[in-house]
């Protein structure tokens, strides 16, 4: 799912090619993103689009050759001047007079050239690792002189090569891709880069080549003496294809402010975003009547304390211990103020609780829409689908930097917003307050469907969580554990790294599991049933798939099993939740079954009940420990959480083995349901002072 669509989309017809291109925004200035010539197509920015359209109008266009632009191979077609035409067009298509142009590569020489030649068209230029023909240490690596040559076999850099391209396009892209992101843990960029370049095709990228040799040979010329606009200038100084010294060069002719980024690579749009977003913004305030921003001080004289809570949509099982943490806050420091930044479903239970969801919560991208985008028949590849959320995660963090920009708090808590501590490790002197770090579970695993190659995905991120936390030990002020040492899992995180539990036991506390609620206000199942309309007489077989919208196969599921339960179980009552993302009106009920949308505490029912159906949750399946009541839980297909930790903590509270979906037909299932119902449960006991120990372990940071 994109982290923001494009509220305009066309296509331009520039002598019978057509360019595709989209508008995001209103703001002022506009800022046209060009493509980097057809390798990839504008695709590549997305990392940028949602953060710049919240302040000014953002154009992306498709390279001729890539994207939903056309693929002409006549001679000629793939010329720079063609390039700068078509985005003119796109210019005078979206009624852009003026723009701050942004080009990367092969896109910041087009930049350039656009300035040189169309100044009336041009507020400024970025050009990043731009490659001008001419330029000291370009074309890299003699790559141009040696386009043509024949050889048995292509290594290395000879695969930028007409021949290698036309035996095997992957390989060659795999190779070039890998060596636009050098920097180490780029998986998921290169991934990204390999899939863009497959949408074009050998016979456009022989073409862009071969028309290079088209030019006048005055590029270099008209980019020294004619671009006269204010030029930003980024370059990695480890870039393998365009060398610092052609960026240093381009500042000298343009008079161009030059940001280097160590150890950064060809692209850093790619994988350096939020530098990259800062950069754009503060350089195109810089060259535009922009109006400063109001700024929200705590001073000496306010004596609030300010929190801001960052809590994670996916399910509901965060807000829940998280309210209780922030109940147990406000008693040790009276005077605390809290905000909230979050979104769908967690904004309703907050507002129903009278807590200020701040504003900014508004422009995050959503996570749990990206999860059911992504998910299948009772199947989430959770690993896989936390790496396609990328750009979500960048969005959304730009929205929590804006915000701690402008306003001051005095402790950050992010229960699992992995924006926010990934992008902190990544960019440490964005850090403005202490920053607490909440989570349930810790270390990406890799689930046996996925192979050796998801075994590497998952190792090579947990390196890098590793690597972060070692060389910025003091990044987090508190990480909590959610639980206790043995609920971690004693796998490895990878070859040559300690086992999760023994890395968390060194880098985190332990509060204790957090229910949200003491399970000693729902003894009286008597009375809540009474309260419900529960008749003593009637077994109240309840189910609820969560907070999120992936549980509809399961629901359906128990729904054609309750026919084979009812025959078996007499005075049988079946009650399905579907929760905050479920419409109740697209479940077909069988008669005798009742279903519900969203119930606030729901963990009520689920300890007056005689059995749950649910999924395999770690919130909803605690509840029914701390409650003590029977039910069969069924874990996501390809969901490592859900598949691996989850049952392992389960397994210590005494719960049995969960139900396998795929192996389970209903018939089965109405079985289950009449041998489980009502059995006596010998759960282990949960703890009921989580929250206060999460507090007390917090309270000293305010």
């Amino acid at each position: 799912m994109r982290a923001r669509t494009p509220d305009e989309q066309g296509m331009v017809d520039r002598d019978g090619v057509r360019i595709g291109y989209e508008v995001f925004g209103d703001g002022t200035p506009t800022i046209v993103l060009l493509p980097p010539a057809s390798i990839v197509h504008s695709r590549v920015w997305k990392a940028q689009v949602p953060y710049l359209a919240r302040h000014f109008r953002v154009v992306t266009m498709d390279g001729r050759g890539n994207g939903r632009s056309d693929r002409p191979l006549q001679t000629g077609a793939y010329t720079d001047a063609q390039y700068v035409a078509d985005a003119v067009a796109v210019m005078d298509a979206t009624r852009t007079d003026r723009a701050v142009v942004v080009g990367s590569s092969a896109g910041g020489r087009l930049a350039l050239l656009l300035a040189a030649r169309h100044p009336d068209r041009t507020l400024a230029v970025v050009a990043m690792a731009a490659n001008i023909p001419g330029t000291a240490g370009a074309p890299v690596r003699g790559l141009a002189s040696s386009f043509d040559t024949l050889r048995e076999r292509y290594v290395g850099w000879e695969k930028f090569n007409r021949h290698a391209m036309q035996r095997d396009y992957r390989d060659f892209l795999e190779f070039f891709v890998s060596q636009v992101y050098s920097e180490p843990h780029s998986s998921k960029q290169i991934e990204d880069g390999v899939a863009w370049g497959l949408e074009s095709s050998a016979e456009v990228m022989i073409a862009r080549q071969d028309a290079g040799r088209l030019g006048s040979g005055d590029e270099r010329e008209f980019i020294r003496t004619g671009v006269l606009c204010p030029v930003l200038v980024i370059q990695g100084d480890a870039d393998r294809l365009t060398p610092l010294r052609v960026s240093e060069q381009l500042a000298e002719w343009t008079g161009a402010s030059m940001v280097t980024i160590p150890n950064g690579g060809h692209f850093p749009a790619g994988r350096e975003p939020v530098r990259v977003n800062l950069l754009l913004r503060e350089f195109v305030e810089s060259v535009t009547d922009w109006r400063p921003r109001t700024t929200t001080w705590t001073g000496a004289r306010d004596r609030r304390q300010r929190l801001l809570f960052s809590c994670s949509p996916i399910g509901l099982g965060h807000v829940r211990r998280d309210l209780a943490i922030a109940d147990e806050l406000r008693i040790l420091h009276p005077d605390l103020h809290i905000e909230w930044l979050t979104q769908h479903p967690v904004t309703d239970v907050l507002r129903a609780r009278g807590e200020r969801v701040h504003p900014a919560s508004d422009w995050l991208a959503s996570e749990s829409g990206h999860l059911e985008s992504e998910a299948g028949e009772h199947d989430l590849h959770a690993f896989q689908t936390f790496r396609t959320m990328d750009e979500i995660l960048v969005a959304n963090f730009m929205v929590f930097q804006d915000l701690v920009t402008d306003e001051q708090f005095d402790l950050v808590i992010a229960d699992e917003g992995w924006d926010i501590d990934h992008f902190l490790h990544e960019n440490p002197e964005l850090k403005r307050s202490p920053l607490a770090w909440l989570t349930d579970f810790v270390g990406w695993l890799p689930m046996p469907s996925g192979g050796a190659t998801e075994a590497v995905l998952t190792a090579d991120y947990n390196t890098e969580m590793v690597e972060h936390i070692a060389r910025y030990p003091r990044l987090r002020d508190r990480s909590i554990f959610v639980g206790n040492p043995h609920d971690l899992v004693t796998d490895p995180l990878g070859p040559g790294l300690p086992t999760v539990r023994d890395w968390t036991a060194r880098h985190y506390d332990f509060a204790g599991y957090v229910t949200g609620f003491d399970p000693a206000t729902v003894d009286d199942t008597a009375a809540i049933r009474a309260e419900l309309d529960w008749r003593p007489d009637e077994k109240i077989c309840l189910v609820t798939v969560g907070g999120s919208g992936v549980g509809t196969h399961l629901v359906n599921r128990v729904l054609n099993s309750h026919r084979h339960a009812a025959r078996q179980v007499p005075g049988l009552r079946m009650i399905v939740v579907c929760g905050p993302r479920i419409d109740p009106k697209s479940v077909p009920a069988p008669a005798g079954v009742e279903v519900h949308g969203h119930v606030p505490d729901l963990y009520r029912q689920l300890a007056a009940c005689d059995l749950a159906v649910v999924q395999g949750g770690l919130t909803t399946t605690m509840e029914l420990v701390a409650t003590r009541r029977p039910f069969l839980y069924f874990p996501l297909a390809r969901h490592f959480e859900q598949q691996l930790h989850v049952p392992h903590r389960l397994a210590r509270y005494g719960v049995g083995r969960p139900m396998d979906y795929t192996t389970t037909d209903p018939e089965q299932l109405g079985a289950a349901i009449a041998r489980q119902i009502g059995r006596p449960v010998d759960y282990r006991p949960v703890e009921t002072d989580g929250a206060a120990r999460a507090a007390a372990l917090l309270a000293d940071l305010i």
